[in-house]
């Protein structure tokens, strides 16, 4: 990561009215079908494994998503990663960085490895000098979306789902994408998730 001066970026005109900010942050709702995530993850992978895979690399295609603001600064990644939740054999939260990897076979045994480590341990795992995509996946419940806190810390992007439903033989899934309006806009939020839809069709 680097910092690099706003001014010289495609975020010139967004941070200088939105730095500033009390809350900065933007959320966007929106419905994915992810009926051929479920159909794959018969096959033995995880359906979260998958989502967030997906998630990923669909973030990769927007340049954005290398951009941070941090305080008033702003830094460029040249790497990404995502974290989920985990419930810890404890019953608590714990957080789980995950490296990105071109190969999803390889994403898979990070995210099997580095989950369980973080289950039996109960010990938070970040990666340093990273991009990570947040998420929560609250797959018990039924709800529509989440407006998430702002803590003025973390200005990280952020999805959150729950339990997907059935309609006409297709499979939906209702998400929210939370984004610091400084980073991206709500045009490139939108191609994010459209990206996203196309990268579980492609999957």
């Amino acid at each position: 990561m680097k910092e690099v001066n706003p001014k010289e970026t495609n975020r010139a005109v967004s941070y200088e009215y939105f730095i500033d900010a009390q809350m900065p942050m933007v959320t966007i709702f929106k419905t994915i079908d992810v009926t051929n995530i479920i159909n794959i993850s018969k096959g033995g992978y995880k359906f979260n494994m998958l989502f967030c895979y997906c998630i990923v690399r669909a973030a990769m295609l927007i340049p954005e998503f290398k951009l941070l603001p941090i305080g008033k600064q702003l830094f460029e990644y040249d790497k990404l990663g995502i974290n989920v939740i985990i419930s810890n054999k404890h019953g608590h939260l714990s957080f789980c960085d995950l490296p990105y990897h071109q190969d999803m076979d390889i994403f898979n045994q990070d995210y099997l490895r580095l989950t369980k480590q973080v289950y039996e341990t109960c010990e938070n795992y970040e990666i340093q000098d990273t991009m990570i995509v947040g998420t929560s996946a609250l797959v018990k419940y039924d709800f529509d979306g989440v407006v998430n806190m702002y803590s003025g810390k973390l200005n990280n992007p952020f999805l959150a789902w729950g339990k997907y439903m059935v309609k006409d033989s297709r499979n939906l899934l209702k998400l929210s994408f939370q984004f610091h309006h400084v980073q991206m806009d709500g045009e490139q939020a939108c191609i994010f998730l459209d990206e996203l839809q196309n990268q579980v069709q492609r999957l």
